[in-house]
């Protein structure tokens, strides 16, 4: 299976000074295998440690840093000598030896010579606890879900992908039913690895439903296991809740609606914990439209999303039968499922800062406004072809923006102040 990533670890590697590298993301999306696969492909040898329940490793880096002594041990437990040149060390699970992630400083300073790459499941709970993470002395590289991108390849559809990239949207368009028919089956499947293998090989939706539903019977394994017990029952509710706020028409977050009486301080730490953990993405509102979008975040108003559309619509039972062919029943969340599917597409974009704005009355809203650095770019989400655009045409009014994007099931067209672009070519935004 081919992730884009590949590329970002050659990068690392073929960098003359590199630091440690750390891959961040939640269970399951693909991270143990990325790095047996670069691996693989790019070194001679590869040392893979597993840092869960291995005792050996956890006294071999509990005595001191000194990274010839720990060389010497992970040579013992390999069996072969470690040749800096052409060896890939793979720390995983990482973040269960606390002093594994210690010791990346040192490799750092006094051993820069070993390339090592590290991941752990829950390794963002690890960084804001009392671990003595190596602060500026490694690198990281964010991992999540197969993007549409990703998943056209799985399928072996590399050919749409590559007229995606030309931006040819004359030649785009008359193959639009294809590209709008794997949409809506990425829609059902979504992006967790294990999903879409198991889809390229058979094309069976009810096994990948029951794929989906043990990934997140794990999730919530996780939430007992590695949580502290006192909020274990208010990260469930809140996750649970999730799928139910997002088909509300205004998605700000509600606390309110959770359980009744229920305030944010009640769920501060929950929702931190989901966070960390890469289970959701939290997207918060902005009052102007300058840059940087960051310096006019409002830390109260936000929308969260999950991390992976087919679990949303996995978490709400939807059969794939309506995502296919259609149904008035499910117009309402039809729109949940197209902005979960439009955030999780513009996350896989590096440098890019993604909020939402509102008017100060609430009565104009903006679903995407994101920051590339250059200019601030406002972004309409439309699950079909309606293409009113009322709350746009505010901002645009307001702000004049330099682009303004609407994403829809309609073709590609540049207009005057405005450039529709279809669903399927979403990634595209940083580039047209």
């Amino acid at each position: 299976m081919y992730r884009t990533a590949i590329e970002e670890l050659n990068n690392w590697k073929n960098k003359n000074i590199k630091k440690p590298l750390v891959i961040r993301g939640a269970r399951q999306v693909g991270k143990t295998w990325l790095m047996k696969e670069f691996g693989k492909t790019a070194y001679v040898k590869t040392v893979y440690i597993n840092f869960d329940n291995n005792q050996r490793m956890k006294e071999l880096f509990s005595s001191d840093f000194n990274t010839e002594r720990i060389i010497s041990g992970l040579e013992l437990y390999d069996g072969d000598k470690i040749d800096p040149s052409n060896t890939l060390l793979v720390f995983d699970e990482v973040q269960e030896v606390p002093q594994a992630l210690t010791s990346l400083k040192y490799f750092n300073e006094d051993a820069p010579q070993y390339q090592i790459i590290c991941a752990g499941s829950l390794l963002g709970i690890a960084l804001h606890s009392d671990t003595s993470f190596p602060v500026g002395k490694v690198e990281f590289l964010d991992m999540y879900p197969l993007s549409l991108k990703e998943f056209f390849t799985a399928m072996g559809k590399e050919r749409f992908v590559k007229l995606l990239q030309k931006d040819d949207f004359d030649m785009i368009t008359v193959f639009k039913s294809e590209y709008i028919d794997l949409l809506k089956k990425y829609y059902y499947v979504g992006g967790m690895p294990e999903a879409v293998a198991y889809f390229a090989d058979n094309g069976n939706f009810k096994e990948v439903r029951e794929i989906q539903k043990r990934i997140l019977s794990a999730y919530e394994q996780d939430f007992s296991k590695h949580a502290p017990i006192d909020i274990v029952p208010r990260i469930r509710m809140l996750w649970n809740n999730i799928p139910s706020q997002l088909t509300r028409e205004n998605k700000k977050f509600i606390y309110g609606a959770i359980k009744e009486g229920a305030r944010a301080k009640d769920y501060e730490v929950a929702m931190q914990w989901l966070t960390d953990c890469g289970l959701v993405h939290k997207v918060s509102r902005v009052s102007s439209s300058n840059l940087p979008l960051k310096a006019y975040e409002d830390l109260k108003a936000f929308k969260l999303f999950l991390l992976d559309v087919g679990l949303l619509s996995c978490m709400v039972n939807l059969n794939q039968k309506v995502i296919l062919d259609g149904n008035n029943m499910f117009k309402e969340f039809k729109g949940a499922l197209t902005e979960q599917y439009v955030l999780q597409q513009l996350k896989t974009i590096k440098e890019l800062g993604i909020y939402y704005w509102t008017n100060e009355r609430g009565s104009a809203e903006i679903d995407f406004v994101i920051d590339n650095g250059k200019e601030v770019i406002p972004l309409e989400v439309k699950a079909e072809t309606n293409l009113k655009a009322k709350s746009l045409k505010v901002y645009f009014e307001k702000f004049k923006p330099k682009n303004a994007v609407r994403v829809s099931m309609a073709d590609y067209k540049k207009e005057e102040w405005l450039l529709n672009l279809p669903l399927y070519a979403v990634e595209r935004i940083n580039n047209i």
